[in-house]
């Protein structure tokens, strides 16, 4: 599926993943290929997702690689939309 992390400041990531976990406000889920379309507002916490997509040219340092291969951003609120297997996360 491919995802795409969108903040005020820039398009920080975009491309291809295995998985993304959100921090939803009524817990966090996950999202793999073919899942159902879901739009969530998200609470502060981290976005986590598998995969090698394309990180925004000076934006590499605001994500980690967590001890489980997975990458993360900390965000303080957003928004998530699934549809068609795209991915797309609105945060601050």
């Amino acid at each position: 599926m491919y995802l795409e992390i969108v903040t005020p400041e820039a398009s920080l990531v975009s491309g291809e993943v295995e998985s993304v976990t959100v921090p939803g406000v009524n817990g966090a889920f996950q999202m793999l290929n073919n899942h159902a379309s879901i739009i969530s507002t998200l609470k502060e916490g981290k976005v986590k997702f598998t995969g090698n997509p394309t990180f925004a040219e000076g934006y590499e340092d605001k994500f980690s690689k967590e001890e489980d291969g997975k990458w993360s951003l900390k965000i303080n609120s957003g928004t998530v939309e699934l549809k068609d297997n795209k991915v797309i996360v609105l945060a601050d």
